[in-house]
């Protein structure tokens, strides 16, 4: 890929342009555009049907073998980047490595020869095909939420492997940067993940794409390189000329094409606090979550991935609040055993090194697309809503052995350091006390066996995210030896509006009433019965939203680990008196809107001070 420095006409230029894109990775840059040009593969004739499948395999094995080559020096690079970026770009790495192995996709590809397809089309068509699977699987319902998320990363993945397939099949040469002029903010109209990795954080200011989005693994790889980035500002590379100016706001999102000397001049001073905000929040780390008042709040770290794992000793986190193991069944093909699971879970509580890590057990339902489960005739209920069928506990009381193998892995690897394991979606005592006699039943067979498993076993605990479990809290406390609010659901059930749903997505409001009166019920009925309560929803990581939830009792949340620093920003701001009062309006309020404006009034008028 070739890359050009743009630079402006001298006479004529049009004024300033601001252009919204997809905040990815925070920070403000100034600098001139450098857009990076993507070779296009030649035309790829789809239709073609006469093609020597023994000639063709032979163009695709060299290929693999060209795209694994690649992958390796790749790898070889990963020492040159920060930590969190070699775990992400690793991580993503051996998924590249293993599909290019005895995979399905390769079997499909192969399978698409044998009919006397050319080896690109059969590429494209297979690795679409299957992207288009994890979307949108043929007779259920399309993953939402963060379910959408994972499967469109999961869609990337198999567009990406396809895409280096078919350059190395057609010859057309990779993109480079190192042309870049230091200082630079690259353009591009799309940006891999491998692309990222050969980014140099230290030569450039910024990142800005046409395409592309926040949850996907460039955007993990530019946060953990920690440049300013912003993707999806359509329309950027039509209002680039020569030696273009930008201002970047990975914070907000926004692009600035020719910013005005007023603005130019306001953007060297955010860079200025910038560095300066990034050196306090450094600090934070070391620092209690303590209100000025005196009391201290937990604050720990959600984790979705392995490869995020380095970004939650970096935050100052104090432990991992919410282990979703999703991960495991995403990308497999078969289920994964006792020992394999027990394999990952090991080094995820080793490297937390005494801080305790609270595992949720598989939290599925038919919404969601997995090789291995579907295989096993788990999750295929074929449901009309799915949020309201069988997923969370009530599927694996269905599959029982899906969790005692789970439970298994867990106890044979707590061993290595505090574990809480942690039931989705209970609603009911029976199902608690059904989930807990498994629970020890497991227990008691590891010890017959002679593994070495915690004694007493690890406290097993539940996840309030529906207004039932929230009204039976007294009783389920009782059962429950710690609960975790999941605000995310809590809101969906309690106000019967799904935010991924454009019709109904402005009903759904954390803020709303009703369900801070949940809340507020789970946090007394766990100070009643002597129980740890902890919110791991999107709530937890909204400093505005922070006063409010102490007020109302919480005092441990779970959060993505970017949201740690300003968390607890937040925390040592506050007052207990200030919190409780603000808790006792917002339940008074009429609607989600009134709190919100409560809640914005008092950040503003409390100018949050530098912690100290």
């Amino acid at each position: 890929m070739k890359t050009t420095e743009r630079r402006p006409a001298r006479r004529g230029r049009p004024g300033e342009i601001r252009l919204e894109g997809q905040p990815v990775s925070p920070g403000v840059a100034i600098g001139y555009a450098a857009i990076a040009h993507e070779p296009a593969p030649p035309p790829v004739d789809m239709a073609r049907r006469d093609c020597d499948p023994a000639h063709e395999r032979t163009r695709l094995h060299d290929a693999i073998s060209r795209s694994v080559a690649q992958l390796g020096r790749l790898h070889d690079r990963l020492a040159l980047l920060p930590e969190d970026g070699q775990v992400e770009i690793g991580s993503l790495l051996e998924v590249y490595r293993r599909m290019l192995g005895p995979s399905r996709l390769r079997r499909g590809i192969e399978g698409r020869l044998d009919q006397g397809m050319v080896a690109e089309a059969a590429v494209m068509q297979e690795t679409e095909a299957l992207a288009g699977f994890m979307l949108a699987p043929p007779g259920r319902v399309a993953p939402e939420g963060e379910d959408a998320v994972a499967a469109r990363r999961r869609a990337g993945e198999f567009r990406e492997i396809g895409r280096r397939l078919i350059r190395n099949l057609s010859g057309t040469p990779y993109r480079s940067f190192s042309a870049l002029p230091d200082g630079a903010i690259l353009v591009a109209e799309q940006l891999r993940p491998a692309d990222a990795a050969l980014i140099d954080p230290s030569r450039i200011a910024a990142v800005v794409t046409e395409e592309g989005g926040s949850t996907g693994h460039t955007a993990i790889l530019l946060r953990a390189l920690g440049i300013p980035a912003v993707l999806a500002a359509h329309g950027l590379l039509a209002q680039l000329g020569r030696r273009t100016r930008l201002v970047v706001d990975g914070t907000t999102g926004q692009v600035i094409v020719r910013p005005s000397t007023r603005t130019a001049a306001a953007a060297r001073v955010d860079v200025a606090a910038y560095a300066r905000e990034r050196q306090m929040l450094g600090r934070l780390r070391r620092l209690p979550a303590r209100l000025s008042s005196g009391e201290v709040v937990t604050l720990q770290a959600n984790l979705e991935i392995p490869a995020e794992l380095p970004m939650i000793a970096q935050s100052g986190a104090g432990g991992i609040g919410l282990l979703r193991s999703e991960f495991l069944f995403m990308n497999a093909e078969t289920l994964p055993d006792e020992l394999h699971q027990e394999a990952v879970y090991l080094p995820l509580i080793e490297a937390m090194a005494g801080d305790p890590v609270t595992i949720r057990v598989v939290d599925w339902g038919s919404e969601k697309n997995s090789d291995a489960l579907s295989r096993a005739g788990i999750g295929e209920s074929g449901d009309t809503n799915p949020a309201l069928g069988v997923r969370g506990i009530r599927l694996l009381l269905q599959h029982r052995g899906l969790l005692e193998t789970q439970f298994a892995a867990i106890l044979r690897a707590a061993r290595a350091g505090p574990v809480r394991v942690m039931l989705p979606l209970v609603s009911s005592v029976g199902e608690l006390r059904a989930a807990r006699d498994i629970y020890a039943r497991i227990g008691r067979r590891l010890r017959r066996k002679g593994v070495e498993i915690p004694d007493p076993l690890p406290p097993l605990g539940i996840m309030i995210e529906t207004p039932a479990a929230a009204l039976m809290a007294d009783v389920l406390a009782q059962e429950a030896e710690f609960l975790a609010i999941g605000t995310n659901d809590l809101t969906m059930y309690t106000l019967a509006a799904d935010r991924a749903a454009t019709d109904v997505a402005a009903l759904y409001d954390p803020f709303h009433p009703a369900v801070l009166q949940l809340v507020r019920m789970t946090a007394d009925a766990a100070l009643r019965h002597r129980r740890p309560v902890s919110l791991c929803g999107e709530m937890a990581s909204d400093p505005i939203a922070v006063p409010l939830l102490v007020g109302l009792g919480i005092r441990s949340f779970s959060m993505h680990a970017s949201a740690v620093p300003r968390v607890k920003r937040a925390i040592r701001a506050l007052a207990m008196d200030d919190c409780r009062r603000m808790a006792c309006r917002a339940l008074e309020a009429a609607d989600g809107r009134e709190v919100s404006t409560m809640l914005m009034d008092y950040a503003a008028a409390a100018r949050q001070p530098a912690d100290e």
